[in-house]
């Protein structure tokens, strides 16, 4: 398996594994990791990872578990198990869910990365308010990830405009793993505010999560060299 410092991570958001691999074969695992995320491995179980792993790549698992500690502990071992890279676990589930994870982890000697995800990027002051908490979306992603820290997680999940205060918080070698980047050529006609992936890097994100400016590109690689050259300007 090739291991890369690469801050980016391609998004394999696709329904069938034969897309999936199709897409993997275009990329250079020594450039990129690849995330697969519910709907994937809901349709194609492990045998997405081990096709991936066989072609080099490293994986980030993103099922957002939350469930009872021990439930969440094991789930968490059985993605390890697989070799996958990183793999991740809802904060709101609570120290002990956490700790419970950490602790199966470390016991077993397994170094695949543990990080948390705070506040999905969905949800509004209104959404929090509904399940009972009347904060303000960065308060609750804040709280929560001191929480992950404190109970052994590698890092959150967390928006650009997160990460600066989350590096002031948390500090720099706390994974910041920042979704839904668009570089500077993806994002002309995006109404959303997002920030290129130079812009996430400063503002404190350690990994960047990037899916259509290169899933969908005529040249997949050229559009990640499109990427590596603006994080190297």
């Amino acid at each position: 398996m090739a291991v890369t410092r690469s801050p980016l991570i391609i998004a394999l958001d696709y329904a069938s594994l034969d897309t999936a691999l199709c897409m993997a074969d275009q990329l250079d695992p020594s450039r990129c990791r690849l995330k697969v995320g519910k709907e994937l491995f809901t349709r194609s179980g492990p045998a997405v990872l081990e096709a991936l792993h066989g072609r080099g790549f490293e994986v980030f698992l993103d099922l957002k578990f939350h469930d009872i500690p021990n439930t969440v502990a094991a789930a968490v071992q059985a993605a390890a198990d697989q070799g996958v890279w990183m793999v991740n676990l809802h904060a709101a589930g609570g120290r002990r869910m956490m700790e419970a994870a950490r602790e199966r982890l470390d016991h077993a000697g397994l170094a695949t990365h543990l990080i948390a995800v705070t506040v999905l990027t969905s949800m509004e002051r209104a959404d929090l308010a509904e399940t009972g908490l009347d904060v303000e979306p960065m308060s609750q992603v804040e709280r929560l990830a001191r929480l992950a820290r404190d109970s052994g997680m590698d890092g959150v999940v967390c928006s650009a405009q997160e990460a600066q205060r989350l590096r002031d918080v948390c500090g720099d070698t706390f994974l910041k793993v920042t979704p839904g980047i668009r570089p500077s050529f993806a994002a002309a006609d995006d109404q959303r505010r997002v920030l290129t992936p130079a812009e996430a890097i400063r503002a404190g994100s350690t990994h960047l999560v990037v899916g259509r400016p290169v899933t969908q590109a005529r040249e997949p690689m050229a559009a990640l060299a499109a990427i590596e050259q603006e994080l190297s300007a």
